[in-house]
Parts: C-alpha cells; sequence; structure tokens
C-alpha cells in the first residue's frame, strides 16, 4: 500500500445513497469518500448491499436518493455517451473475472483495447497486451485459452483486462472469492502491486477479513444497509459494536 495518499483529492464520493428493492431496503442512506491512490475495501456478509454498491458505482444502477461522484461526474446525471467515456477510466474486476472463453489470452486483452481506442497499429496492441500480462505474471500463458487456465490464473487475466486501458480507478468484486489460501494471497499481493504501479485508487468489495487486512488502507463495514464503521483495519477491528464483532469473529485472520 502506499506511504501516502493525496486525501484532498477524492475520486469517488458517495452522499446519501440510499436504494431499495420493492420493499426491500438495501442501502440505507451511507456516506464514503474515496481518495485518490487509496484503497478501501467495504466488508459485509453476503446480502449486506456490497454488489448493489459497486453496480451503482459503475453506472448499472440507479440510486433512489442521495449522489455519486466518479472523477467529478454525478453517475446518475451522466447520459450514455458520457457515462461509456467516464468507464474507460475504471476498471472493472468481476467475481467471474468475465472472460471470453473463445478467445485466446491476447485475443481477451486485444479486444477491448481495440474497441475503445482507435488506430493502433499491431505493434501498439502487442506492447500494451505484453506490458498487461507481466504485470500480472502471465506472459507465458499469451497464446492459451482461458480454460486452459486454473482459477487464479483466470482472476489474474480478468486483472490484466482492465489494466490495458490503464484506468484510474480498479473496482474489484470478490476478488479472492473460490480461490485456496495461497492464490488468495497471490491476488492479494497483486491488487498492492496494480495501486502501486498504476496509481489507482480501488474499491474492493469482500467478505474475505485477510484480503481487507493486507490490500486496503481503510475498510468500511457495511451491516443492514449502512456504514456501522469506516476506519484502518485495527480501528474498526477493535469496536464494541456488537454485530462488526460478531462479523470479525465468525472469520478467520491470518
Amino acid at each position: 500500500m502506499q506511504d501516502s495518499i493525496n486525501k484532498k483529492e477524492s475520486v469517488i464520493t458517495i452522499n446519501g445513497l440510499c436504494k431499495s428493492f420493492g420493499e426491500l431496503e438495501v442501502l440505507k442512506g451511507i456516506d464514503l469518500t474515496i481518495y485518490r491512490g487509496e484503497n478501501v475495501a467495504v466488508l459485509g456478509k453476503s446480502g449486506s448491499g456490497k454488489s448493489v454498491l459497486i453496480k451503482i458505482i459503475a453506472g448499472l444502477l440507479k440510486p433512489d436518493k442521495g449522489k455519486v461522484t466518479v472523477l467529478g461526474k454525478q453517475i446518475d446525471k451522466l447520459n450514455g455517451k458520457e457515462l461509456d467515456n467516464l468507464r474507460l477510466h475504471i476498471g472493472f474486476s468481476f467475481q467471474s473475472s468475465a472472460l471470453y472463453d473463445s478467445m485466446s489470452v491476447y485475443q481477451n486483452l486485444a479486444f477491448p483495447l481495440t474497441m475503445n481506442v482507435k488506430n493502433l497499429t499491431r505493434k501498439e496492441v502487442d506492447n500494451a497486451v505484453e506490458e498487461a500480462l507481466e504485470a500480472v505474471g502471465l506472459e507465458d500463458k499469451i497464446h492459451e485459452l482461458p480454460a486452459d487456465l486454473s482459477g487464479g490464473q483466470r482472476k489474474r487475466l480478468g486483472i490484466a483486462r482492465t489494466l490495458i486501458l490503464k484506468p484510474e480507478i480498479m473496482l474489484y468484486d470478490e476478488p479472492t472469492s473460490g480461490l485456496d489460501p495461497i492464490t488468495c494471497t497471490e491476488i492479494n499481493t497483486l491488487m498492492i502491486e496494480v495501486q502501486e504501479r498504476y496509481k489507482t485508487s480501488s474499491l474492493i468489495i469482500t467478505h474475505d477479513l485477510t484480503c481487507a487486512k493486507n490490500t486496503c488502507d481503510r475498510i468500511a463495514m457495511l451491516i443492514d444497509g449502512t456504514f456501522l464503521k469506516i476506519g484502518v483495519f485495527d480501528e474498526v477491528l477493535n469496536t464494541n459494536e456488537e454485530q462488526i464483532k460478531k462479523f470479525f469473529a465468525y472469520n478467520f485472520i491470518q
């Protein structure tokens, strides 16, 4: 993690965010600011609203109330073209990695680049793909298919595909879900390396305490649609809030 964070410049600002589905209140007026160069984890049990939050930030869902500003743009006020342009600055690492199984590793990376950046030469595309693969340690897998990769390698490839466009913000959705402990450690290390190498700001949606502890500058505990506590890991861990204590007691921290 970076030693110093510019806390004068926010890249994501959330104010009074509310979201319901029918009578089910998922987010109940939450506030959060993520600063440039900072990794922030949103922790919570399944169904707590973590995925809804990341979808609102990405412009995939609209808030019922409140405001979400990303890189100075209020998400729900953007038209389709403006939203597409903003998304070029945001990297999405999906839980499933969202790879094209019929495409090689090279093609999975080249496709979003050539779709979004016009008039690139073949050499420029090759160089960008090689750089992204080198960043995640998959240089030797360039001609393989996703089906030939391990679960951890698929996660790495998904991250590489987001890095190909040099995003300012990374959104990680359960980056260590379904992985063995050794591979989880490798992915955690990779997220720190991405932060340091590309100077990204990241929101990490997870229920993995080890991931949050090892990769993030701050964590935000999302319980029953509200942030009960936001702070550095030890501050949140050492709380008298019973619901947070139960969450930590259930999880094992290395």
